[in-house]
């Protein structure tokens, strides 16, 4: 009797394996260098932000990246431009969970999570 499990028979235990194994999001590639991801990180063209966007595009208060439980979060601040995970617009007030590899454009502006 072979040893199957949901996980090499259906390919939705497939993905959600390759979702486990995947490695948490420790920091954030900006400007080529590295910030380490804390519990809240507030990105904008104003001075007091985290990360400073040096953008006219980017809103003084444009967006936040926050964790919650186990995983890292960006809303939107009602930007007037947006904010942008992986070429698509996200909706403003709402949180996207972020993953390992997402780029964040902001304006002109990219950042990766890594």
């Amino acid at each position: 009797m072979e040893n199957t499990t949901i996980i090499t028979d259906s390919p939705v235990g497939q993905h959600l394996d390759k979702i486990a194994e995947s490695t948490p999001a420790s920091y954030l590639m900006f400007d080529k260098r590295k910030i380490e991801l804390v519990a809240k990180i507030t990105i904008g063209r104003e001075y007091d932000n985290n990360v400073v966007v040096d953008s006219k595009l980017a809103s003084r208060h444009h967006a936040v990246i926050q964790k919650i439980r186990d995983a890292y979060f960006i809303k939107d601040e009602n930007s007037t431009n947006g904010t942008f995970v992986n070429g698509r617009k996200i909706p403003e007030g709402k949180y996207v969970r972020l993953y390992a590899g997402d780029k964040i454009t902001i304006g002109t502006t990219s950042l990766v999570i890594s």
